[in-house]
């Protein structure tokens, strides 16, 4: 097993460095080609000399080859060095641990709600096929599959506001702030996080419930299913130890790319919501050619999708001992 994770480790290096260079370049490239400026708002500025520009450009490298550029980048960040944000003027480490965690916990609290009601409504479903639960859940799985997630936000932050029973902003209230209760500022943070976490999980909650429905239509209608009916063993046990378990396997599967979305995800509904997350962080980058900040969002969510297939991978042969990881 340590050998396995050992090699796949050793194996993510070439796929980052690669999908690192990569977006390098198409950045690079938007630069020279969309005029896409990373010191615009530097230039707009009345009181901003072109002397003081001309020293920018050099202190952050932009006139340097593609190369040059590129691996100067790639060796600083190697050493633990993200650069500075152009937009900020800051460390971009400092900018993106301020926001990391606030998306994880976005990040988290979605994943857990989804699959605590997905899989359990997809088994109950299953075993229900046809009846006027399982269509009417069907149908509001359709719907919300096609739905926008920023528009499920829109629509969410207006019953807030009407209502009143949910903040329809930020991460944390002032007087929750000023209490220095960890308690109560801890239940204040929950209370912030229901409409994002409900908004993100009503969609993933749609599609997840109906991948378990159908992989346990699929696994019922096997025939050891039906020789384990015939032997007279009890519809749970042959329900949750034979058909649950194996229907199970290709929904693990699915969670390297959950874990990647964590951060990548939520960017629309973190900037509805006021949600001072990465996501927001990171699409801002984007508008503005922020390289730094772009390319370390870039290679942590990589390396995130990578992990994740590893801990889906590592799942799997835990659930199924018939898979075998092979060094």
């Amino acid at each position: 097993m340590l050998r396995y994770i050992l090699k796949r480790l050793l194996q993510m290096l070439p796929l980052i460095f690669i999908i690192s260079f990569i977006a390098f370049g198409i950045i690079v490239m938007a630069e020279k080609l969309a005029g896409a400026d990373p010191l615009a708002q530097l230039r707009m500025s009345p009181t901003v000399t072109e002397e003081t520009i001309q020293r920018e450009v050099a202190r952050l490298g932009l006139d340097k080859p593609f190369l040059q550029r590129y691996f100067n980048w790639i060796g600083n960040f190697v050493r633990g060095d993200m650069g500075e944000s152009y937009t900020y003027k800051t460390p971009v480490m400092g900018l993106i641990l301020s926001r990391l965690n606030n998306t994880l916990i976005l990040g988290l609290a979605t994943l857990v709600v989804t699959w605590l009601i997905a899989i359990p409504l997809g088994i109950w479903l299953s075993v229900r096929q046809y009846s006027l639960a399982d269509q009417v859940f069907s149908s509001i799985s359709y719907f919300f599959m096609g739905f926008p997630d920023f528009f499920l936000a829109i629509i969410l932050l207006l019953i807030a506001a009407g209502t009143g029973w949910f903040p329809i902003g930020g991460m944390t209230s002032i007087s929750a702030e000023a209490s220095g209760n960890f308690v109560v500022q801890a239940l204040d943070i929950l209370h912030h996080l229901v409409m994002p976490t409900v908004t993100l999980s009503l969609i993933s909650i749609a599609s997840l419930q109906r991948r378990m429905r159908a992989n346990m239509l699929d696994i019922l209608n096997e025939e050891y299913i039906k020789t384990a009916r015939a032997k007279g063993l009890p519809e749970n046990k042959v329900l949750y130890k034979h058909a649950v378990r194996n229907a199970l396997n290709p929904i693990v599967t699915l969670l390297g790319y959950e874990i990647a979305h964590l951060i990548s995800g939520a960017a629309f509904v973190e900037i509805i919501f006021s949600w001072p997350g990465l996501g927001n962080l990171m699409l801002q980058a984007v508008l503005g050619t922020d390289l730094n900040l772009v390319m370390a969002g870039l290679v942590i969510g990589s390396g995130m999708l990578l992990l994740g297939n590893l801990i889906a991978d590592l799942l799997l042969a835990v659930a199924d001992p018939r898979i075998k990881l092979e060094a």
